[in-house]
């Protein structure tokens, strides 16, 4: 009779364990975010007084680094910013996956991990453009800096190639937009998503022309009325644009800007909003207690 072989037990497999603390001190935070300001610019941002009480911060820390993720409820709704490394930020998502519908901006490095959770339906690598007061190259035209009054011709504007677009007055007045006009009619329109002269920079943003106006010019021009109006009261902004656009990058280049950094951005849905984050947090507080956040542990 054939001898049968001894029953093994598979290995086990290695865990690395984050330790993940919410944060609340707006200082601590600007110390994690500021080795990379023009990434980070749109959370610097959030540290505003107004802002800074719409938003959620955690990050978690281990054996591969740290990550930090931001949720921020104000401005035009739910938007998620991370900064860090690929792994800790694992951690971080499993137990603050944030809302169900959020607007993505991730490193590229983290893309994996984000799609681990998001399904990511129309998210682009984007160039992130930089420019200061020293580099900035303004151009002169028409332009008139527009007021909430306005909300409605700006809708009618960036929905002219069917992209829907829901400002209010209020988004309007508490940011900084800049329209030019061809002949009484509004053609080209650029924005700020947040000006912070507490951090000393603000993010530009929302640049549209009209399809039937475009390659005139018209963009770099209230491109520079918003950028110009930003650097009064900080010394650094950053725009994002898709790399692949040569002549919107070309038309930022003329206005000093440069590349600086990689990202992805777009709109984001959650993979994982049933009880399992929810039944997860609430372990990794259990396990987590002596350490002073939540113990996460991840397989490798």
């Amino acid at each position: 009779m054939a001898d049968r072989p001894l029953m093994t037990q598979p290995a086990a497999r290695a865990q690395t364990d984050y330790v993940v603390r919410s944060l609340s001190d707006p200082d601590e935070i600007r110390e994690l975010l500021t080795p990379d300001r023009a990434y980070a610019a749109y959370a610097l941002g959030q540290l505003q007084p107004g802002l800074f009480e719409k938003t959620e911060w955690h990050v978690a820390r281990g054996a591969a680094g740290e990550a930090l993720l931001l949720h921020s409820r104000g401005g035009l709704g739910n938007a998620l910013f991370t900064l860090g490394a690929g792994e800790p930020l694992e951690a971080v998502l499993q137990i603050y996956p944030g809302p169900r519908h959020t607007f993505l901006t991730c490193q590229t490095s983290q893309q994996e991990t984000a799609l681990r959770h998001f399904v990511l339906p129309a998210a682009s690598a984007m160039a992130r453009l930089h420019v200061d007061r020293e580099r900035f190259q303004p151009t002169e035209g028409e332009v008139r800096r527009l007021t909430g009054r306005e909300a409605h011709r700006i809708n009618s504007l960036y929905r002219a190639d069917g992209t829907a677009a829901f400002y209010t007055a209020a988004n309007i007045d508490r940011a900084v937009y800049y329209g030019a006009y061809d002949d009484g009619r509004m053609v080209a329109v650029a924005g700020t998503h947040v000006v912070s002269a507490l951090d000393d920079i603000g993010v530009v943003g929302n640049v549209f022309t009209h399809p039937l106006f475009r390659g005139r010019g018209f963009g770099r021009t209230v491109t520079s009325a918003v950028t110009r109006e930003v650097l009064e009261s900080c010394r650094e902004a950053v725009l994002s644009v898709d790399p692949a656009n040569v002549a919107a990058v070309r038309a930022y280049e003329r206005l000093g800007f440069h590349e600086v950094a990689r990202l992805i951005e777009g709109p984001a849905v959650g993979r994982d909003f049933g009880p399992g984050a929810f039944v997860r947090r609430r372990w990794a507080a259990m396990r987590g207690r002596r350490y002073g956040g939540k113990l996460v542990s991840l397989s490798t």
